[in-house]
């Protein structure tokens, strides 16, 4: 294994050979670096995306903020190398390192992948790969780190399962410190030291002969498979029908969850406010601060909103506080105030009037992403002195009605173009309108009416500004997520998608409105791999052997390349897309609980078909299943932190707070 030195003299060779080398040299402001030496327990926290994406992903610096803060532990950083780096460090045997201190990531204790979305799974074989270590979790043993992920796309863990040692599902501040004290406590055991005999699998269907070998690995994936939320998928299998559909999933061995309920921080902890400064332009170079977790609004196409259920807000004080600690420690001239439906944090106008009284000498850009549409939201914009020429954005992700009533996204066309009117009124020119076509139910005369909306809204515009009013909209493609309303159904297909996208591009050529889609394959890939089950791993697994990484990037897909790999294993790709579920269908994620009930998830469903709505859930509790889960939780923590009903005491129904 090369030393931190050996590779930082490699380095000094190729940095200069590549695009933007200040993406490889660490040394950032912030950064943190601790005496390796004296450490226990080390970590290397990945992002399996380019360094200029991930150095902004919020989950992570709330990790490295955990980890960091411990005297025990260190958390350092990777992220995937551009296809140029990778060529070079393969050439140089140069094996991907941490950016604090460059040590190789194989010395390490853990790796922690950050999967927030299913795109990125060929890229973390890729980064494992040029880490030198296995890829197979079944070939890593007691010299290997240990390897976890986390992340919404990990609520369907299964299509990676042969490559991560243990996933953690749901919220990661606290379940870390459980693994780091897990670590901790077994690394430094002799095999001998944890049993004298091997351990059998409990049950016959499984067993035929196989066996636990009395490892520190195995010991040590025994004790992480006992935490709440964290699922090792070597003590599981899945058994399949004679159709390709999942039977049951099978617990190997006795006393672990199945199935396996995330974690959930009862209060959020305070946020990370010492930001890691690029070297580099990054996505977002910004302060980032969470105000509130979750959704009450019920979008039922929206896995975030179910799987980070309940809503817990931060107070004002704390949020701004945290701003304003962060800003001074990174000098960072814009501040995202970030939650999944901004306009619902309960104290919203007191938020804006801190954080306007706090920068108000300052030249600090404030945005508030994710607003509802409702001129309450173009008053907070202009409160905080949002950029005009960033233009405002709008999500009616269906142009009728009837359609925003089946996604439970219900927004009258006049509520959107008064909106849309005053939005233009208060000087901004650009509207960027949201959509998705291929929603449940959908027909083209739904589609059509996308390009009859964004023409209404620039009929507003010009009333107001004339030829400088613009649209800009962006038109995704809907995947039906695991633990929505809408796992039930099927994607369209690769021919539905086009003949939608065409009509639309028909529909939509003045010079003032600007086009952009999501490609059909993209939509196809994200659907097989967030809906695959155990069988998808091995065409990951061959798909990323014939060059496929980087997923997510146009002039890398090789949609050519991800058929073959279904087809070297016999498997349809339609069969995980176009195919409408049984009602009784257990699903590949089924042993993987958000917490929300399934029946709850399907009668939701069915008032989709009715073009039935659900209100806002702050203002009448459907029972979705989290008050049952998490009751002692609540009990511990009364008040309106959580926006859910109260749970008086033990055994006594749940009352209402309203």
């Amino acid at each position: 294994m090369l030393s931190p030195a050996e590779i930082e003299s490699r380095l000094e060779r190729i940095l200069l050979k590549v695009q933007k080398p200040g993406r490889y040299v660490g040394g950032e402001l912030n950064a943190v670096v601790k005496d390796w030496a004296t450490i226990e327990t080390k970590v290397a926290l990945i992002f399996p995306d380019i360094y200029d994406i991930g150095v902004s992903n919020l989950g992570l610096k709330i990790l490295y903020d955990q980890v960091n803060q411990r005297r025990d532990a260190l958390a350092e950083r990777a992220y995937a190398p551009w296809v140029d780096m990778e060529d070079l460090l393969r050439a140089n045997d140069i094996p991907l390192y941490s950016l604090e201190t460059y040590h190789p990531l194989a010395a390490f204790d853990i790796l922690g992948f950050s999967l927030p979305y299913e795109t990125l799974y060929t890229n973390a074989l890729n980064i494992l790969d040029l880490a030198g270590i296995p890829v197979r979790a079944e070939e890593r043993n007691d010299t290997h780190p240990l390897i976890i992920a986390g992340g919404h796309a990990c609520f369907n863990p299964e299509p990676m399962h042969a490559f991560v040692d243990a996933f953690v599902i749901g919220e990661g501040e606290e379940v870390i410190h459980d693994i780091l004290n897990t670590v901790k406590r077994l690394k430094s055991l002799q095999v001998g030291k944890l049993e004298s005999q091997p351990v059998n699998l409990t049950t016959p269907r499984q067993a035929r002969g196989r066996l636990f070998q009395p490892s520190n690995r195995d010991a040590l994936l025994r004790a992480l498979a006992q935490i709440p939320g964290v699922y090792v998928p070597v003590f599981y299998a899945t058994h399949y029908r004679d159709d390709g559909t999942i039977s049951d999933m099978e617990t190997l061995v006795e006393g672990i969850a199945n199935p396996v309920l995330k974690r959930m921080a009862a209060r959020l902890p305070p946020p990370p406010t010492k930001f890691i400064v690029p070297n580099i332009e990054a996505v977002h170079n910004r302060v980032s601060v969470e105000i509130m977790r979750g959704c009450t609004r019920g979008c039922r196409f929206c896995q975030a909103g179910m799987i980070t259920r309940p809503v817990r807000e931060r107070s004002v004080d704390e949020v701004v506080a945290a701003a304003e600690a962060a800003v001074q420690t990174t000098g960072f001239e814009d501040l995202a105030l970030l939650s999944l439906s901004s306009s619902d944090y309960t104290h919203i106008m007191a938020l804006v009037a801190a954080i306007k009284e706090l920068f108000k000498d300052r030249n600090m850009i404030v945005s508030l992403p994710s607003l509802r549409i409702e001129s309450v939201s173009v008053e907070l914009m202009e409160k905080l002195k949002e950029r005009r020429s960033s233009g405002f954005t709008l999500a009616p992700e269906a142009a009728t009605e009837r359609m925003r009533r089946i996604i439970n996204k219900f927004i009258p066309d006049e509520q959107i173009l008064e909106t849309a009117r005053e939005i233009y009124r208060r000087g901004w020119m650009t509207i960027k309108l949201y959509f998705m076509i291929g929603h449940p139910s959908e027909t083209l005369e739904d589609v059509a009416a996308i390009a009859k909306l964004c023409k209404a809204v620039l009929a507003e515009g010009r009333k107001t500004l004339g030829g400088r009013a613009k649209v800009h909209a962006g038109v995704s493609t809907f995947v039906p997520k695991p633990h929505t309303p809408f796992q039930w159904v099927a994607c369209d297909t690769l021919e539905q998608i086009t003949a939608k996208q065409d009509l639309l591009r028909r529909e939509l050529r003045d010079k003032n409105i600007k086009l952009s889609w999501t490609p059909p394959e993209d939509t196809l890939l994200e659907a097989w791999l967030s809906r695959g089950d155990r069988r998808m791993a091995e065409v990951i697994y061959s798909a990323w052997k014939n060059g496929v990484k980087f997923d997510a990037w146009q002039e890398q897909r090789r949609y050519g390349t991800w058929l073959a790999a279904f087809a070297e294993h016999g498997l349809d790709p339609a069969f995980y897309t176009h195919r409408p579920r049984r009602v009784d269908e257990v699903f590949a994620w089924d042993h993987i609980s958000d917490a929300v009930r399934k029946k709850y998830l399907f009668e939701d469903f069915r008032r989709s078909l009715e073009g039935e709505i659900r209100i806002d859930c702050r203002q009448q509790c459907y029972a979705c299943g989290i008050l049952p889960r998490f009751a002692q939780m609540r009990r511990e923590n009364p008040g309106d932190y959580w926006k859910c009903p109260e749970v008086l005491a033990k055994n006594k129904k749940v009352t209402s707070n309203q």
